[in-house]
């Protein structure tokens, strides 16, 4: 069975040049995020937030208004109706640049939603940020570019990487030390596995 895929626009300020959604997918716009959808032109299935970076709350009958005083983000909420909606891969645009507090609360998004069997991507101006846990990821071959790894638990260890510039094999990583920090592409494509613990895995495209 395919996986029902979410894609969610935030309010971030970095976008990839070309953004290629999919064309059977949950589209949720969170707060801010409507203002690029808009600036695209395109219609998102839901719209969810608290207003704080959306001027007004938009006319059309999808919208939810979120209370302003929370212990989520509207991104994490937007993640939440993926979920309710049977979605297991989520990729998220806007959810960089801005607020540094909000990034970093996107990249403990998308490890928790990996130790939950779910996959995540999160797109920047010229990269991407995912996460695995107890498993494994292919990267496609590309000339140049810096990728890195990190440990979000406390130590991950069987940590094995191919075909980058640095290799490793059943290496283990703390989440103290950025050991994992500026390998690097070499044209051919990339293996990153983890036996025991979630990475966090940031790689530039090209």
């Amino acid at each position: 069975m395919a996986e029902r895929i979410c894609v969610i626009f935030g309010a971030g300020t970095e976008f990839p040049a070309e953004i290629k959604l999919p064309e059977k997918r949950l589209l949720i716009a969170a707060d801010g995020g409507l203002n690029k959808l808009n600036a695209l032109g395109i219609v998102p299935d839901r719209v969810i937030g608290d207003l704080d970076s959306l001027e007004k709350a938009p006319d059309s009958g999808n919208f939810t208004l979120l209370p302003h005083v929370k212990d989520t983000t509207d991104t994490f909420e937007a993640v939440q109706i993926g979920i309710k909606e049977g979605c297991t891969e989520f990729h998220i645009y806007g959810g960089t640049g801005g607020r540094l507090d909000h990034t970093l609360a996107n990249i403990q998004l998308a490890a928790q939603l990996s130790q939950n069997g779910r996959k995540a991507y999160i797109y920047g101006g010229n990269y991407v940020i995912t996460a695995i846990t107890d498993s494994g990821i292919m990267l496609p071959a590309q000339d140049g570019g810096f990728v890195s790894v990190f440990a979000h638990s406390d130590r991950c260890t069987g940590v094995t990487i191919k075909g980058l510039f640095y290799e490793a094999e059943n290496a283990a990583l703390k989440n103290d030390f950025a050991l994992g920090v500026s390998n690097e592409f070499i044209g051919k494509p990339a293996e990153i596995s983890v036996k025991s613990g979630t990475l966090c895995i940031y790689y530039e495209t090209r």
